[in-house]
């Protein structure tokens, strides 16, 4: 949804976002950052293996998580379709 502001100079309205959006984060961010920890962390005390494991185990699951909902969000939306087809087939036959 996007609101106007309208104004009575020459200037042209502004829009504006009624909603933030999160911004989202991919496997190529994860890369960014690992690569930029790596190239900034000292030689002499690295990064714990298993600290590292677990980072990685925390963006696998998010991951999953983002798939799993962006699938239940697809079958919600053909759900309303089907039922919304239903709907429309009942109150046309109620109609003849």
């Amino acid at each position: 949804m996007v609101s106007s502001v309208t104004n009575s100079g020459s200037t042209p309205p502004v829009t504006t976002p009624s909603k933030l959006k999160a911004p989202t984060l991919d496997q190529g961010d994860f890369l960014k950052l690992l690569t930029t920890q790596m190239t900034t962390q000292d030689p002499t005390d690295p990064v714990d293996n298993k600290e590292m494991v677990a980072q990685m185990a925390q963006f696998s699951s998010l991951q999953a998580t983002t798939e799993m909902s962006e699938t239940l969000k697809a079958i919600s939306a053909k759900l309303d379709v089907v039922l919304s087809g239903q709907a429309a087939g009942t109150n046309s036959a109620d109609n003849t």
